[in-house]
């Protein structure tokens, strides 16, 4: 069974993570940025104050990260801010990601701000096995988001979700259900279920 600190292994291990934002037009923007240092459950990473993405995420705080290893994908949102006592955590940060001395070295390490991502949800995706399988854990002060589809109480027990799913995923009872760690969230059955009986979340 995956783990919060499974997931925090994964993304240290791979560190390389896409970060999107929203620029001054309300477009999406991504890119790689590093994740530099996990603490206490809060994500830290690293951007110039020149980067146009310094600019969107102090204009639009809410930012998502992306990681993928062997095909298991880690996704973090939340709200990121900037840090106090900047040159500590610049520091730190150097000290654990020895490779930003070539980029910045010296000095010039100060030209960037440290930003902590803190009230996140985080959500591990595994699509090597079959059923998939998916985990949402909370950092901080955040809340899980429901995703998904769920089936209503008429359900009849025809099976016919069952039988469009990708995954083969509804249980049979008296009344079919979804487990939701398996749930592709793709909608095949919310489309053909004949009693138009199941829900998005």
């Amino acid at each position: 069974m995956i783990t919060k600190e499974d997931c925090f292994n994964q993304l240290r291990d791979v560190i390389d993570a896409v970060l999107s934002t929203v620029d001054e037009n309300g477009n999406p923007q991504s890119r790689i940025i590093d994740i530099m240092h996990i603490e206490d459950e809060k994500i830290y990473f690293l951007t110039g104050r020149g980067k146009d993405v310094y600019r969107e995420i102090i204009n639009h705080p809410k930012v998502s990260y992306l990681s993928l290893k062997d095909n298991k994908s880690i996704r973090i949102s939340g709200e990121a801010y900037q840090l106090d006592d900047q040159k500590y955590w610049i520091d730190l940060m150097f000290d654990e990601n020895k490779f930003l001395n070539n980029v910045y070295p010296g000095e010039s390490r100060y030209i960037l701000e440290p930003f902590c991502i803190e009230n996140a949800e985080m959500e591990f995706f595994d699509l090597t096995q079959k059923p998939i399988f998916r985990k949402t854990f909370t950092l901080g002060n955040a809340k899980i988001t429901p995703k998904g589809f769920v089936i209503g109480d008429n359900c009849v027990a025809c099976g016919i979700c069952k039988g469009v799913c990708p995954q083969n995923v509804p249980v049979e009872g008296e009344k079919y259900c979804i487990p939701q760690e398996n749930c592709l969230h793709c909608g095949r059955c919310f489309e053909k279920c004949p009693m138009q009986n199941i829900e998005r979340l």
